[in-house]
């Protein structure tokens, strides 16, 4: 890969960096469409965010930041300018340095998530969703159902809590949405969503009660660490449609690249572009 006196950086913070996939993704797409531009993992520990952004900050090639774990969160109050997913989220995974060296945050989570049910032709507006997880990237994906209008929304998580914190923060920017907490019964809803860790290990117990689901129900899986998981195999056996983990993932790059100002791709095409078993 060429780098040159021009290539814009795009920092990808977190700790820690050992497997981070965007490198493996956005540099081969970079590459292949000759844009000067290069992702650079960078292995920030917690505490040390807000001195590395404000000096990143500084440098006048800094195109933005790719933020991951345990920063998603903190870099939020050191932001100049917000989205309202970020709001509602309580976080953020996209900053932007503008013209002026200004920082503009957005989160991309949820909106690779609605991108992959928008491609499956699920019809989001208007329908009636469950999450089970309030985490970062349920909350993510729950700003982002509210902001694509489902009618219904329904929250759970372990920590009540936080999902009634998240359910707040959604009626105070989406006044029109109805808003649950509580219940993780996936009974009689268009969506459920399994935003917890839930399946990445062997013998986790399943989120919910797959017997409960309607066969009409559309069932979205966050667990990247296997494609069929424990969930979507249930759901499968039960004649429901699905979406994988990896498909969040890969559908919200084009976002990112947009928000970026980068010649963007769809998700096939950045599938195939990707080294990630160098």
């Amino acid at each position: 890969m060429r780098i040159s006196g021009r290539t814009e950086l795009i920092a990808h913070i977190g700790h820690p960096t050992h497997a981070f996939k965007a490198p493996l993704i956005y540099n081969p797409w970079f590459e292949q469409v000759g844009a000067d531009a290069v992702v650079v993992p960078m292995a920030c520990r917690a505490g040390d965010l807000e001195p590395l952004l404000r000096a990143l900050a500084r440098l006048d090639n800094l195109r933005g930041a790719l933020i991951t774990m345990p920063h998603k969160a903190a870099v939020v109050p050191l932001l100049d300018e917000v989205s309202t997913a970020v709001r509602v989220a309580g976080a953020c995974n996209a900053v932007r340095r503008d013209a002026g060296g200004r920082l503009v945050g957005d989160l991309f989570d949820g909106e690779g998530f609605v991108r992959g049910l928008r491609r499956q032709r699920v019809a989001v507006a208007g329908a009636s969703a469950l999450v089970v997880g309030a985490g970062g990237v349920g909350s993510a994906i729950a700003a982002s159902l509210a902001a694509a209008g489902v009618a219904r929304l329904a929250l759970v998580d372990i920590d009540a809590a936080r999902a009634d914190a998240l359910a707040a923060r959604l009626r105070a920017h989406h006044p029109a949405l109805d808003v649950r907490t509580g219940s993780n019964d996936p009974h009689g809803f268009d969506l459920v969503v399994n935003a917890t860790p839930l399946g990445m290990q062997p013998g986790d117990p399943l989120p919910l009660d797959v017997a409960r689901l309607d066969a009409t129900t559309f069932v979205g899986e966050v667990v990247m660490s296997e494609t069929m998981t424990p969930l979507l195999r249930a759901a499968q056996r039960r004649g429901c449609r699905f979406q994988v983990g990896t498909d969040m993932l890969f559908e919200q790059i084009p976002a990112y690249l947009e928000f970026f100002g980068l010649p963007s791709a769809t998700p096939d095409v950045l599938r195939a572009c990707a080294r990630l078993d160098d």
